[in-house]
């Protein structure tokens, strides 16, 4: 019996014979080619000046020769490239500032007052994660479009020619749309920050008198720290690199990053121009991703 229970947990021959770098070179040949290879190309083509030649996606693989650091160059002394730096970074820095104040009040609510229904919105916020951006975005011009129900409502009582409610088409609107979708990813980390604080630190606070707000500065703040930092820094890395939201609010005076490359590429045709914009973009978002790495490690996420 004892031989036959021996047998039975061996591994087959075909496993053991088999060495294990033979396991790990398919999912390696897959990164390389569907993720690694174009990610060289465009670097390599952002190296390319353009006078060397008409460049189309099709020419991104064709072997070039002449690298040269005049596309960033010219990039980088463009108004149109600082601008959209600009703008990129204080949408994103303002969406995430948003997101943490927004998210921490809304996360206090929901864990520490006791509602109908604190559950079901808990775990609507789970759900409401895997929401593409574009619907958030469809929702609020439907809210507040220049024929949206805002302003429908407003030219009904009012009988003006068009409603007052025009914001969504400037950056004030891109930075609502963008706090309004990406609140939940700081409150996700916060809620289960807060399931794992010790009920009895509020209460012998309370027993001290302590009123609601000091609890919150002195005693829940200090606790959700680490989620915050984490919520925060991958909102951050999320607001660098959205394209959805700016598109589809219309907000037509609004140039970020994502929306450079695609203007470069595919209206103005200029691809060493749009890959230079992207590895700027790709720097950016591994060096914040690279910090949202280290800040989740530390509060255990």
């Amino acid at each position: 019996m004892a031989s036959a229970a021996v047998a039975v947990r061996r591994k087959p021959a075909g496993l053991t014979t088999t060495p294990t770098w033979a396991w790990a070179l398919p999912p390696v040949l897959i990164l390389a080619l569907g993720f690694l290879y174009p990610l060289a190309l465009v670097v390599r083509q952002s190296f390319t000046p353009e006078s060397l030649g008409e460049t189309t996606p099709e020419s991104l693989g064709e072997t070039t020769t002449g690298a040269s650091l005049a596309p960033y160059a010219e990039v980088f002394a463009s108004t149109a490239f600082r601008e959209a730096l600009t703008t990129t970074v204080w949408l994103a820095v303002g969406a995430t500032v948003g997101c943490l104040v927004l998210g921490f009040v809304l996360a206090l609510v929901i864990a520490f007052v006791p509602f109908p229904g604190g559950k079901a919105v808990a775990r609507f916020i789970d759900v409401f994660l895997s929401f593409p951006s574009f619907l958030i975005t469809l929702a609020l011009l439907f809210i507040y479009g220049s024929v949206g129900m805002a302003n429908g409502a407003w030219t009904g009582v009012t009988g003006a020619a068009e409603g007052p409610f025009h914001f969504l088409t400037t950056p004030w609107g891109v930075l609502l749309a963008e706090i309004t979708y990406f609140t939940p990813f700081v409150m996700r980390p916060l809620l289960a920050a807060f399931s794992q604080l010790d009920t009895a630190q509020l209460e012998v606070a309370s027993s001290l008198g302590a009123g609601p707000l000091r609890i919150v500065r002195q005693v829940i703040l200090p606790e959700a720290l680490p989620a915050l930092a984490a919520g925060g820094s991958l909102v951050l890395v999320l607001c660098l690199n959205e394209f959805g939201i700016v598109l589809f609010t219309g907000a037509k005076g609004v140039t970020t990053l994502p929306m450079l490359v695609y203007s470069k590429a595919i209206l103005e045709s200029d691809y060493p121009a749009a890959c230079v914009v992207a590895v700027v973009n790709i720097v950016l978002s591994v060096g914040l991703y690279s910090l949202y790495r280290v800040v989740s490690r530390r509060a255990g996420a």
